[in-house]
């Protein structure tokens, strides 16, 4: 029970959340190194385990480091459990079966280190009819039932780009689910074995669009509802200059302040007339056609009817807002989205690991076998009989003076 004369939180500068936690990232694509990349920035140490090859599309690589193993050889495959008896998580990419074959399954790793979080992350899941089968962001949304009401109404369901399944339904849920157990393992002392699948996650994540469909929201087909397209002050609107506004102004007070900055009332007592939802979409869309969405901008600034400019994702480190809240820093390959959400207690640390270029195979093979006690002569044995291997450095660029 907290005491009068105490603050209510605690703001110890400089500890991050997960700071000590040691992550095994076996290298995957897009949603696991997702969730390794949310551990990593709030503060956890995560080695991604890569197979011996010299190129990867693994891009979302920030704070980690890389260790690349032949995992055809035992002696590689005692590497990595050796690893994972000594880390807290272990987050595996691949198709159920994969990992046992390799002797490197849940039952073998949970025995020899019972507080192991040992988090599974696929599409289908460890169980299931389709627990082997192959699949992407795509196909888990359609397995899900989510993408029957993505997309217009005149047109076919479409994806919102590999967001909702592959990051937010796979590795951003599976990262919830690490944490989740790491306060578990506070109480038992004891890990556990997560089974994060993307089709699960996405179903989970769309609660609201199933809860809500006796209150209006979802009654019709695709595109013709509150929020997917149909109403015509829930949409996006071309200007004249070929950009874009979005338009969210549902309650009346929005609305009210949406047709002042239109200046036009000719729908003012038919906002939820859904009869008149086609012919409003139209005449809104020739008003905004009318100035640029920089005019719209300035008109909208200093009305509250949530219209807001769609903002090139080239442009993000330019704007005023999101400077202001440093949602993104000049990494080194472009845009670095900031972690979220904020810790009070959380350092900038990442801000230097985004500025890293990204991840090379191998890239600390060496350093991290020093740190688990190998001297240099078994190192050298284990890259001579490729066991184990290290990517050089990139030759610095000639200068052309």
């Amino acid at each position: 029970r907290a005491q009068h004369n105490q603050p209510l939180c605690s703001r110890e500068q400089g500890k991050m959340a997960l700071r000590g936690l040691r992550v095994v990232e076996m290298a995957g694509l897009a949603p696991a190194p997702f969730a390794g990349l949310v551990l990593a920035d709030f503060g956890a140490s995560v080695i991604r385990v890569d197979r011996a090859a010299a190129y990867t599309v693994d891009t979302i690589t920030r704070g980690k480091r890389s260790l690349a193993v032949n995992l055809k050889s035992p002696k590689a495959v005692q590497i990595v459990r050796t690893l994972s008896e000594k880390a807290d998580v272990l987050i595996d990419p691949f198709r159920p079966g994969v990992m046992e074959r390799l002797g490197l399954g849940p039952r073998e790793l949970c025995a020899a280190n019972p507080a192991l979080i040992y988090a599974r992350l696929t599409g289908f899941g460890q169980t299931g009819l389709r627990a082997e089968q192959a699949g992407h962001d795509i196909n888990y949304l359609a397995a899900s039932g989510i993408l029957s009401m993505l997309g217009r109404a005149s047109d076919k369901p479409q994806p919102p780009l590999n967001l909702l399944a592959d990051f937010a339904g796979g590795g951003m849920t599976c990262a919830l689910g690490i944490a989740m157990a790491v306060i578990e393992r506070h109480r038992t002392g004891r890990g556990q074995v997560i089974d994060a699948a993307m089709v699960d996650g996405v179903a989970y994540l769309s609660t609201f669009v199933y809860k809500s469909k006796g209150i209006g929201i979802w009654n019709g087909p695709r595109g013709h509802n509150l929020l997917d397209g149909g109403a015509p002050f829930y949409q996006t609107y071309e200007t004249s200059d070929g950009k874009y506004m979005a338009v969210g102004a549902i309650e009346p007070n929005f609305f009210s302040d949406l047709l002042k900055g239109l200046d036009d009332m000719t729908y003012a007592k038919k906002q939820n007339d859904q009869g008149a939802w086609a012919d409003m979409q139209a005449h809104f869309a020739a008003i905004f056609k009318r100035k640029t969405q920089r005019e719209w901008t300035e008109i909208f600034s200093g009305l509250d009817a949530c219209v807001e400019p769609v903002l090139d994702a080239a442009a993000v480190l330019d704007d005023p807002y999101l400077q202001s809240r440093g949602v993104y820093v000049q990494g080194a390959d472009g845009p670095e989205p900031a972690p979220a959400p904020r810790l009070a207690n959380a350092t900038d640390d990442w801000k230097a690991a985004a500025k890293a270029p990204v991840l090379r195979v191998g890239q600390h093979t060496r350093e991290i076998l020093r740190e688990m006690d190998f001297a240099e002569a078994d190192i050298a044995a284990l890259m001579a009989d490729g066991s184990v291997f290290e990517t050089a450095p990139p030759a610095p660029k000639k200068s052309s003076l």
